[in-house]
């Protein structure tokens, strides 16, 4: 029996209701999805099944949320409510968990899962959420702490620990930390408009460089700002970084990020102020992020490019 499994999903969800498991192989590509009651999934028989599978090369997910009773698949339609809020950290994961937990935006989570070396997904037990509201505060939540903005679906998985993450060789044994047996309400994430200039602190945190001359995103970087200079258009440009940088999680994020944080830079440094910068941020992505996201990050970047400067100033 795996006990770390049983403790976390007993911890996660009530005994009648329906919870969704995913088995992943990653080769050849395959994914397995049962639905099931959550005696079931507890039971020494299904657990010996789900050891079986990943021994054999499937990596194991729990739907973050229980599902309607009847259904049989994990869509979105089928989320019977929403029971946690989720934040998945891949990149700088020891200090982006680190600047979570010293947060005062957000409570204390109630789990966090360690993945993969570095890597976490961090859990909170939450009430009173609408789906509507919960995906939004989901996006809050990875931008403001540089978390996986792809991971933001009301029917997203987790990963059970006591199972091996199967990507990485040797495995990796999925762990879990439990910090707090408290629930918590919308009230408790205070990740809205009102407080712009401490969201997304953690995307400042710098990254650790390759032992190269310059890693991948510092000649992304320059090449960026070579760009903006000779006037090429900032659309086309997070396009075409983008499809240079299928490697990273999120490209297209990835990209936006990088054309804008060096767009302030230069419109800084041509003497433009710093409320009109924020103003053509957002106006340059007011189609891609819903409007108080929007506003949030344009202030944060417009703050992190003008640091920038003045770091370089006093080097």
């Amino acid at each position: 029996m795996n006990q770390p499994a049983v403790r976390f999903l007993n911890r996660c969800f009530a005994p009648d209701e329906t919870i969704a498991l995913l088995l992943r192989r990653e080769n050849p590509p395959s994914i397995t999805q049962r639905v099931v009651q959550l005696e079931r999934a507890l039971g020494p028989r299904y657990q010996a099944w789900l050891s079986h599978e990943n021994g054999t090369g499937a990596n194991v997910y729990v739907a973050a949320n229980p599902l309607l009773p009847g259904t049989r698949k994990r869509t979105k339609e089928s989320i019977a409510s929403v029971r946690h809020l989720y934040i998945d950290i891949d990149t700088d994961g020891d200090a982006r968990l680190a600047a979570l937990r010293a947060s005062d935006l957000v409570p204390p989570p109630t789990s966090i899962l360690s993945t993969s070396p570095g890597k976490y997904q961090v859990v909170w037990r939450v009430e009173g959420f609408d789906f509507d509201r919960q995906e939004q505060t989901l996006k809050r939540l990875a931008i403001a702490f540089g978390g996986d903005p792809a991971c933001t679906d009301r029917n997203r998985v987790l990963r059970v620990p006591g199972f091996l993450n199967k990507k990485y060789d040797p495995a990796f044994r999925v762990a879990v930390e439990y910090l707090d047996d408290l629930i918590w309400t919308p009230d408790e994430f205070r990740l809205d408009g009102r407080a712009p200039d401490t969201l997304l602190y953690a995307q400042a945190i710098p990254s650790r460089r390759s032992p190269s001359k310059h890693s991948n995103s510092e000649n992304d970087w320059g090449w960026v700002c070579d760009q903006l200079a000779h006037g090429k258009d900032a659309m086309r440009l997070t396009r075409e970084l983008a499809s240079l940088r299928s490697d990273k999680p999120n490209p297209l994020y990835y990209a936006q990020r990088t054309v804008d944080v060096a767009s302030a830079r230069l419109w800084l440094l041509e003497g433009i102020r710093i409320d009109d910068i924020i103003t053509m941020l957002e106006s340059r992505r007011r189609f891609e992020f819903p409007a108080e996201l929007c506003s949030a990050r344009a202030r944060e970047i417009a703050t992190t490019a003008e640091r920038m400067i003045v770091r370089r100033k006093s080097a």
